[in-house]
């Protein structure tokens, strides 16, 4: 079966990788071009470790580019990591058709920062899908899924690096294997279901000091690693990572601080008190919790805007 692949960074390299370990003839890569300057994507370095041809088309959308796909005759295409708009027309061409990877129990969480918003809306499971795009966004029937529990200490990032990357990169290989013995299944997403929500920029990354302990520390690990949890001291933006909630109330008003040592600082919350262990500035690279306060000659008792 010649398979296609589109994708990108580290996941994308992985999945190649993996199919090309277990002998899928895989005919040629689809992936971003890299910035003026930037280095080689992760996907197109293991493709050419390998001889396999990559394409960078900077648009899906040009009858040219989709020309050249169809002449690589694909009997199967892989969505391994995309950010990109891809057209219908491109899943209609290869002779089994396409299947995308979604880092949630799709139709829960359709959109680019799934795993962001399990969190940040205080889901206890999530997991992985593989399904069979149609041109919407992260709709289409579902071919596999693989769930797990989201724990209290759980970020975006331990979610996908310790476990649906892996597992994500094990449920390619299963529905490949399911569509070469002809046994895939198609089933119909519940759209009455579907969740949609936006990327998790700082639209939505702002720290509210109204808002309960609960809320504040699943946003703080739902924004780690990426974008980081917003809030700011004096005007002086700071992002926060390594979260842990302490029940304790706090009699002090939300958003002040009442400790800080080499464990990093505590914040009052509503219902609680917020443990913040690493701080990044809007300039700089992120530092302990306490270096960043000692920068700032913040002590105990001084509060984050409001």
């Amino acid at each position: 079966m010649r398979i296609l692949i589109i994708g990108q960074a580290a996941f994308g390299a992985k999945v190649l990788e993996a199919l090309a370990e277990k002998g899928e003839n895989i005919v040629a890569v689809y992936t971003p071009a890299e910035k003026p300057g930037g280095r080689p994507d992760p996907l197109k370095d293991a493709a050419l470790a390998r001889g396999i041809k990559v394409l960078q088309p900077s648009t899906f959308k040009d009858e040219h580019v989709l020309a050249e796909y169809k002449e690589n005759k694909p009997d199967l295409t892989v969505l391994a990591f995309v950010t990109d708009i891809i057209p219908v027309g491109y899943f209609e061409v290869p002779s089994q058709g396409a299947v995308c990877y979604h880092p949630s129990l799709l139709p829960r969480h359709r959109g680019a920062s799934a795993i962001n918003w399990a969190v940040i809306m205080g889901d206890t499971r999530t997991g992985l899908t593989i399904f069979w795009p149609d041109g919407g966004i992260d709709t289409g029937p579902i071919l596999l899924q693989k769930e797990i529990a989201i724990g209290p200490d759980d970020t975006t990032g331990s979610l996908y690096f310790n476990h649906l990357f892996p597992m994500g990169v094990e449920a390619i290989l299963e529905s490949v294997a399911l569509i070469k013995a002809g046994q895939a299944p198609r089933i119909p997403q519940d759209d009455a279901q579907a969740t949609y929500e936006p990327p998790c920029d700082d639209r939505v990354a702002g720290i509210d000091w109204n808002k309960s302990a609960a809320e504040l520390y699943n946003l703080v690990r739902g924004c780690d690693p990426q974008p980081g949890a917003l809030a700011s001291f004096q005007g002086t933006p700071a992002r926060f990572y390594g979260a842990q909630l302490d029940p304790e109330p706090a009699a002090q008003a939300p958003g002040t601080i009442l400790q800080i040592d080499d464990q990093g600082l505590q914040v009052a919350v509503a219902g609680g008190r917020l443990n913040i262990a690493k701080i990044k500035p809007e300039a700089g690279k992120k530092a302990s919790a306490a270096e960043w306060a000692a920068g700032l000659k913040i002590k105990a008792g001084d509060r984050f805007d409001t």
